[in-house]
């Protein structure tokens, strides 16, 4: 009767126990959002300074591809622009001169007109003097003419000249974000082209834990609400505190990589959760999710 008894309360205990040991609302993968960085330019690496693990800051300069080729191309084209300023200046100068004559023949003219109204002046002269005003006035319109094709010339070297300074600018390896280095791709001396790829980078200060949940589950969580994110550890299980950031608007069939043969086949949604790293997560780690 005794040892009957003790069966009874170790049964009614391991039953208390399976009720107390519920499962994760949720099983996933830490992800973060990764950002290769790419070369704008084509030539050789001058310098690059990157190495896996490594912490960079947004807006910093990390590498330079040789842009000697375009200073010289750059320096061809200021001098370029200096010759045809030279010829700008010379046509603006004629036509100074013109409009000059133009006023000391404006003068004449007057004093022509008042002449022959006196009787001074003859008709003769009188149209000789129109003809002279109207020639300088052709001429000033000639030179103007003449002055157009090189402001223009002027124009197209700013735009190329621009164009060279933007590559330039392009040159220089120019770090996105903050963020850890995850990978290297190139290495100072080689060359490289428009497009290939440098580095990769991502933001792990915050990981995002992308869980899938069943219907059941989904009455329980909401977009901003706090939950704990659980990792394998030595002994036990290691808890965040989480957020949710996002819940997926349309059911989906389980990954693959998540849970058995038999609960791969069944509708989820995708939750993605929001956790503070301490250095211990890392992309691609398991973690369960509990709602609190």
């Amino acid at each position: 009767m005794k040892k009957i008894s003790i069966l009874i309360l170790a049964s009614i205990a391991l039953i208390s126990c399976n009720k107390n040991n519920d499962k994760a609302n949720g099983y996933g993968n830490f992800e973060a959002t990764e950002i290769t960085v790419s070369s704008e330019a084509n030539g050789k690496i001058d310098f690059l300074k990157v190495e896996e693990g490594d912490e960079l800051k947004s807006d910093s300069q990390v590498g330079l591809v040789d842009t000697l080729q375009l200073h010289f191309a750059k320096q061809q084209l200021i001098a370029s622009k200096s010759t045809i300023s030279s010829k700008s200046a010379n046509v603006i100068s004629q036509k100074s001169v013109l409009q000059e004559q133009l006023k000391t023949a404006h003068l004449e003219k007057s004093r022509i007109h008042n002449m022959y109204v006196e009787n001074a002046a003859t008709k003769r002269q009188v149209d000789e003097i129109e003809g002279k005003v109207k020639v300088i006035e052709a001429q000033i319109k000639s030179v103007g003419t003449q002055n157009t094709p090189i402001l223009n010339d002027l124009k197209s070297i700013d735009v190329q000249i621009a164009k060279i300074n933007d590559q330039i600018a392009k040159s220089k390896i120019v770090n996105p974000i903050n963020g850890t280095v995850l990978t290297k791709y190139a290495e100072p001396g080689e060359i490289t082209a428009f497009g290939k790829p440098l580095y990769k980078i991502a933001d792990i200060s915050e990981m995002t834990l992308r869980i899938y949940v069943s219907e059941k589950h989904l009455s329980t969580i909401k977009v901003g609400q706090n939950v704990t994110v659980k990792i394998d550890a030595e002994k036990d299980m290691k808890s965040y505190q989480g957020t949710i950031s996002w819940i997926a608007s349309a059911a989906e069939f389980t990954p693959k990589i998540i849970q058995t043969k038999e609960e791969r086949v069944n509708l989820v949604y995708a939750v993605k959760v929001k956790v503070k790293n301490d250095g211990s997560l890392k992309i691609g780690m398991p973690a369960e999710m509990w709602v609190q």
